[in-house]
């Protein structure tokens, strides 16, 4: 169990996995840059998070910025959305103070693009839904995350292996957190498109040393 001067911020779990050092250089060097995508990002995200907004759709309720944490994972942060699914048992249930019976709660995660190749949608999908049962000693077996360029939404099962990844992101995140090192520049075919490329500069891992990337970079850019 982490102590509260422990947490880490959730929505950092998404970079971790995207690239251990853009998670670094935001979190531990409190770098931060913007471009086309995260700009976009924002925009959608401002049309997300209301938390006096609660939209109610016959008989499913959106509960918009939740604040959430678990001291399990280390990490605590504020959902996009949660909507409350009506339940006819109290069991992997809750209730609500402005709501009568018994609702099963259902995070929806939102996302500007489309699907990713890899799991780090649904392992920040997944971290919210652990914080959740935490906090409410509940079970939470679905969750979904909306992609607006394509206007889908995916459900996403909260299985064992996807668990097992977020609970291995999370003590990955501490421990470099707590050694304050940054982690090595690798470069990938994503780079292009992170906000931070320019102040990561993957492009020294090709270099042995720091002349030769002055000649590879600086000096033709001159000539």
């Amino acid at each position: 169990m982490y102590t509260e001067d422990e947490m880490l911020m959730l929505s950092g779990i998404q970079h971790f996995m995207f690239c251990p050092r853009q998670w670094a250089l935001i979190h531990i060097e409190q770098q931060w840059a913007d471009n086309k995508l995260t700009a976009e990002g924002n925009i959608l995200h401002q049309n997300v998070d209301n938390p006096f907004y609660r939209q109610k759709n016959g008989d499913v309720i959106t509960l918009r910025s939740l604040h959430i944490a678990s001291k399990e994972l280390g990490l605590y942060g504020i959902t996009d959305a949660v909507e409350l699914l009506p339940s006819d048992s109290e069991e992997d249930a809750i209730t609500h103070q402005r709501y009568k019976g018994y609702w099963k709660p259902y995070p929806v995660e939102y996302k500007r693009g489309h699907s990713k190749p890899d799991e780090r949608d649904e392992v920040q999908l997944a971290a919210q839904a652990m914080c959740l049962e935490e906090m409410y000693g509940i079970n939470i077996p679905f969750g979904a995350l909306y992609y607006d360029e394509v206007k889908h939404r995916e459900t996403i099962a909260i299985s064992d292996h996807l668990r097992k990844t977020t609970r291995q992101c999370a003590v990955q995140m501490h421990d470099i957190f707590k050694s304050g090192k940054m982690p090595p520049a690798i470069k990938k075919h994503h780079c292009k498109n992170c906000s931070l490329k320019d102040i990561c500069m993957p492009e020294m891992t090709d270099c042995i040393k720091v002349s030769t990337y002055l000649n590879k970079n600086l000096y033709e850019d001159i000539t």
